[in-house]
């Protein structure tokens, strides 16, 4: 059976330094192991940390056009690789291939943003601060960055991370899921063809283990994380009280506001992308609808029944299925656990996606779309993360009320509003207390130039992602102040050596004049 080991250096390979730990790999749509992942050790860690540290001054030395140049070529080869890329990730997690392509895209759409790093990195510069005075500022790479990865995007986040830190001159550490972990393989293999130097993108396989030496390790700068919102919480505070730069991404609930006057066809077709592409696994799904009004509620649910009814749940390779299977078993089971859980709450399940098989795939993960109405904030399964093909009507009887929903609750990740009313869209996207905000756009995901990051217990650390957010996460700011002396003992005041006369007065701090 196929092992799935660490890039190190310039390899891949399947060994461990130590303990011979391993995971099993799964084929989401039949339910079987198809490969194994090595789960390193600390020591496996260390190997490619001294080896980041060969690298990484020289190639912070390469000048910032080089390096784009790498991730120009970086681009190329993954969309040369697209179709192949795409159906490895779909083996692996059970999107549909159309869902992986856009995982890499959205990815991708960093690396370009990257590509123009010789212009982002670019400082500030004063002239005439002071007498004879001028400051500039420069950006300088940490040194070593990591990050960790969840299984739910295996091309997109790990991208969003790398190409931003690498561009900005540092060696990059990548641990990615263990549920998903060749994509990310192929990728470092990719970037070291572009012509990435040894040791700048290396990839360390692991669990909780390989995280916390990643955490602990005195030599690793910076850490960017995404995941649940408690592991998220936990990166955060390990990582900083051991004196590093983090972001953790936490989980989210996602709230979809309709007004009466929203055009209903068009939120019922947003909502069957938003709430049930990629089977729900995706920290901007949008698992809660909320319509204002009892009106406006009867006549949602009523278009939403069928639309539900009609989606296709297939394999990751069926072109016509709308979504896949989840990641794994455990995954499965705790999706339907959240129903039950809803049921026994007291919401009305209107359409229930449990017991669903696909004929010859009986053993995959799948689970059918389902929906909830009559939800209520106190339940259980309002407060927390689903993270499965589940739609939750939350009736508001007016715009406040709406508008208090997404902005007290725990998570504050994203948040969309449906409307034809230019004023209400302003007022919600002014007051709501939620860091990503979609005015018609189900799903408000950013893009790469500008950046990625939600609020409350979505986000912890006051950096965001991509964008000049992730340049300023991946770098910090050295600012000069310079003073080119007038003249030297050898030469008296006002003597000529070929330059301006010189003034010799005593030095004063710009500020006092």
């Amino acid at each position: 059976m196929r092992t799935i080991g660490h890039v190190i250096g310039g390899s891949a390979g399947a060994d461990a330094a130590g303990g011979g730990r391993i995971a099993e790999v799964f084929d989401p749509n039949s339910g079987q192991v198809q490969a194994r992942v090595t789960l390193g050790t600390a020591a496996d860690l260390d190997r490619a940390v001294a080896i980041a540290q060969g690298a990484q001054p020289g190639w912070a030395a390469t000048n910032p056009q080089r390096r784009a140049r790498v991730m120009f070529r970086f681009k190329d080869l993954v969309e040369a690789n697209m179709d192949a890329l795409a159906h490895m990730l779909s083996a692996e997690h059970g999107k549909v291939t159309a869902d992986s392509k856009g995982d890499i895209q959205r990815g991708l759409e960093v690396i370009e943003f990257a590509c123009g790093i010789p212009h982002v990195l670019k400082g500030e510069y004063t002239q005439g601060a002071g007498p004879g005075i001028d400051v500039y500022s420069m950006r300088q790479p940490l040194g070593i960055g990591a990050g960790i990865t969840p299984f739910n995007f295996p091309a997109m986040i790990p991208m969003w991370m790398f190409g931003v830190a690498i561009a900005c001159g540092n060696a990059f550490i990548l641990k990615p899921s263990e549920r998903d972990p060749s994509v990310p393989v192929r990728l470092a293999e990719l970037m070291r063809e572009a012509g990435a130097p040894e040791g700048i993108l290396q990839v360390v396989q692991g669990d909780k283990e390989m995280v916390d030496a990643i955490l602990d390790h005195p030599a690793i700068g910076a850490v960017s994380f995404v995941g649940s919102s408690d592991i998220a919480h936990y990166v955060y505070r390990r990582g900083v009280e051991a004196g590093k730069r983090v972001q953790a991404m936490g989980g989210a609930k996602n709230h979809g506001i309709v007004m009466p006057d929203a055009d209903l066809d068009q939120v019922v077709a947003d909502l069957a992308g938003a709430a049930f592409g990629s089977a729900g696994e995706r920290c901007m799904a949008l698992p809660v609808v909320v319509p204002v009004g009892e009106r406006t509620a009867d006549a949602l649910r009523a278009k939403l029944i069928p639309a539900i009814e009609a989606l296709r749940v297939g394999v990751s390779t069926d072109a016509e299925a709308h979504y896949g299977p989840v990641v794994n078993a455990a995954h499965k089971a705790k999706v339907e656990q959240w129903i039950q859980t809803g049921v026994d709450e007291g919401a009305d399940l209107v359409v229930d996606g449990r017991g669903f098989t696909l004929q010859g795939h009986e053993q995959g993960f799948f689970i059918g779309p389902s929906l909830f109405d009559r939800v209520t904030p106190a339940m259980q399964s309002y407060k927390e993360e689903i993270f499965g093909p589940v739609l939750q009507i939350v009736r508001a009887p007016d715009f406040e009320t709406a508008l208090r929903l997404p902005s007290e609750h725990q998570y504050g990740n994203g948040v969309a509003i449906f409307t034809r009313n230019g004023h209400a869209a302003r007022e919600f996207a002014a007051r709501v207390n939620v860091g990503m905000v979609g005015i018609n756009v189900p799903i408000p995901v950013p893009v790469a130039y500008h950046s990625f990051g939600g609020w409350k217990r979505s986000a912890f650390g006051d950096i965001n992602q991509h964008g000049m957010e992730g340049v300023r996460f991946w770098t910090r700011t050295k600012t000069v102040t310079q003073r080119w002396p007038d003249g030297s003992v050898d030469l008296p005041r006002g003597a000529e050596d070929g330059g301006p006369a010189r003034v010799q007065d005593a030095f004063v701090i710009p500020t006092m004049g």
